[in-house]
């Protein structure tokens, strides 16, 4: 009698636990730490965070990785299966978005770097929804997330799986303030990858 498919987990990572023993190993992980849905432990650790990483992949299997920051509580706990974020206006290449209308599968990494040094993993399927369009569905989204901004659009995220990123390699950081002219002393954005510049680092003897 074969044993039921493992509920979580894709088929690579299985297959790579069989063949290097450590299936007994992850299966304890899966049954332990696992979710398909936010704990209320989740819901209080989201809405204490001022960023997130997020992964894409568009429907050729191409991935890309971003960033989003902002006030705590930027993103949105909806309930237990659900959470939103706001897009703004940015460059205007919408990567993260765009993988998202072809493939919708999105996820996301909190990182607690300061205080408990602890790492929250949430994968779902995404959907873009305008400003108030979202409202109506959801009105109690908030309307501070960026002040003086409006989103350009939300990024909707039905949850699948959430689960722990241990603390044992997340370094400690301690929030600082801006400086107040940092691009004095380097090239604008815009041409910091990819205009000559010199190397702002000590001579060597």
């Amino acid at each position: 009698m074969t044993s039921p498919p493992p509920s979580f987990g894709s088929a690579g990572e299985h297959h790579l636990q069989q063949h290097l023993g450590t299936a007994d190993r992850a299966a304890r992980f899966y049954d332990l730490q696992v979710r398909p849905h936010l704990t209320a432990e989740m819901r209080d650790f989201i809405g204490r965070q001022a960023m997130v990483f997020l992964a894409t992949a568009d429907s050729h299997g191409e991935c890309d990785s971003s960033f989003r920051a902002g006030p705590p509580g930027f993103v949105h706990v909806i309930d237990d299966h659900t959470l939103a974020y706001p897009e703004f206006r940015g460059n205007g290449v919408l990567a993260s978005a765009g993988n998202m209308l072809e493939n919708p599968h999105l996820g996301m990494l909190f990182v607690d770097f300061t205080h408990h040094h602890i790492g929250l993993h949430v994968n779902g399927v995404a959907r873009l929804y305008g400003d108030g369009d979202l409202r109506l569905v959801h009105p109690a989204l908030p309307t501070d997330t960026a002040p003086g901004r409006s989103p350009q659009m939300w990024v909707h995220l039905t949850v699948e799986e959430a689960y722990i990123h241990c603390s044992k390699y997340i370094p400690h950081l301690e929030p600082a303030p801006r400086p107040t002219n940092p691009t004095a002393a380097r090239p604008k954005d815009a041409a910091y990858f990819t205009e000559p510049h010199p190397a702002h680092c000590p001579s060597l003897p």
